[in-house]
């Protein structure tokens, strides 16, 4: 049998089939249309807008470290959208995270930890403890207002730019 012979036994078949099932042929022509319709009121009720194209910082993949990648994820977490391109898009520029303060804070840490003696960093840490074991048992005597001028930037930031009821804004000066 020929394709143009199947082909039109095919077509003639299915026009039977929809002839004889009006409620269905119907739903098929228009549940689309319907679908359709809706897409276009959308689209006239919210015209769209112009928008810049976006350039977001750079975020190492877990391959780079572990303290790149949960660096990137952290400082990036509300996923910023810039006008311009960030320096993390240079080319040439694998990674730009070596020069941020988590990065500099461990280098730094590990050159106190390695290049220090031990003994003199356990006895400069036992000089502490002491004083740290007195702080810790007059800190729930200080309060917050105790530090604060009256009418200072903080507690009139409380009192006037959040909507905190006063009662709270007392409380929190007492913490």
């Amino acid at each position: 049998m020929a394709v143009g012979t199947q082909l039109g036994l095919l077509l003639w078949k299915n026009f039977t089939y929809r002839r004889r099932q009006r409620i269905q042929l119907a739903i098929e022509i228009l549940w689309p249309l319907f679908l359709f319709f809706i897409l276009i009121s959308v689209r006239q009720s919210h015209p769209p807008f112009q928008q810049h194209e976006c350039h977001f910082p750079n975020k190492a993949l877990p391959s780079a470290g572990i303290l790149p990648w949960l660096q990137g994820i952290i400082c990036n977490l509300n996923n910023p959208c810039f006008r311009y391109p960030t320096p993390g898009e240079a080319p040439g520029v694998v990674g730009n995270f070596d020069g941020s303060i988590l990065s500099r804070l461990l280098a730094e840490a590990r050159q106190v930890l390695l290049l220090t003696d031990g003994q003199r960093l356990l006895r400069g840490s036992a000089r502490i403890l002491p004083i740290l074991r007195r702080l810790r048992g007059s800190w729930a005597q200080r309060r917050v207002r105790r530090y604060l001028r009256k009418d200072e930037t903080f507690s009139r930031f409380l009192r006037t730019n959040t909507s905190l009821p006063p009662a709270l804004v007392e409380e929190l000066m007492a913490a």
